[in-house]
């Protein structure tokens, strides 16, 4: 059955990973992560932070949204538990704020890490001091209505990609990643093994062994036609 954009349903019971593992998944951030896994799961870079130098993951709980209502957000509190990510799409584009203070502090009080949405939100200033993450499409202070049943813990369509209850989703200041359930452990792996590859490089460049040699480009370049010469001069 194709749930995407099912409306009138929550499922209580999803997959979620171990909440230790999360440490690991914000340290590795969403550019390891994104590349570690094949380059893919980005969410559209319209997706942008609130807050600077802040990271998040967790499992997702999904919830489906209709412009301009909130009400499926209230419902969705219920069913989160700690180490959760509250992530939201509309079933038509809105940017409305749909999300804001009293929100943010029921999902804290249930020990939701933060809220990715394709969707507006308000209150920013508030949500910063409380130090509650948000990615969102906008800032927006249009209120919503409570009127219209959407669904929770069904998949959904978010900024580009399809996330299911219980993905793993990473955010930090360069933008969102989602890693299907399934595929956790192998990408969390992958991504270990990136990090690692990537501090001996660091270490190479800080002691000024040039990118040209540590990647082996210049018989490369020599064969896609880069030439040196010493002056403007030898050109003519």
């Amino acid at each position: 059955m194709n749930l995407i954009n099912k409306s009138g349903l929550v499922v209580r019971n999803i997959p979620r990973s171990d909440v230790s593992q999360f440490e690991l998944w914000r340290r590795l951030g969403v550019a390891t992560v994104h590349e570690a896994q094949g380059r893919k799961g980005l969410l559209d870079s319209a997706i942008r932070p609130v807050q600077q130098g802040k990271a998040i993951a967790g499992n997702a709980v999904t919830v489906l949204v209709t412009p301009g209502d909130n009400w499926m957000f209230h419902v969705a509190v219920e069913q989160c538990r700690p180490g959760d990510v509250l992530v939201v799409a509309p079933t038509s584009p809105c940017r409305d704020g749909f999300f804001g203070d009293l929100l943010a502090t029921s999902l804290k009080a249930r020990g939701v890490v933060g809220l990715i949405g394709d969707i507006g939100i308000r209150d920013s200033h508030i949500l910063r001091e409380m130090d509650f993450r948000v990615w969102s499409r906008a800032v927006c202070a249009q209120g919503t209505v409570k009127e219209t049943l959407g669904s929770v813990n069904v998949p959904i369509l978010c900024a580009g990609q399809v996330i299911y209850p219980g993905d793993v989703v990473v955010a930090d200041d360069d933008g969102v990643v989602v890693v299907p359930f399934i595929d956790a452990l192998p990408v969390l792996e992958n991504a270990l093994k990136r990090e690692t590859l990537e501090e001996g490089k660091r270490q190479r460049l800080a002691d000024g062994e040039l990118g040209l040699d540590i990647y082996h480009m210049r018989q490369r370049l020599a064969e896609k036609g880069l030439r040196y010469i010493d002056t403007l001069d030898e050109l003519n």
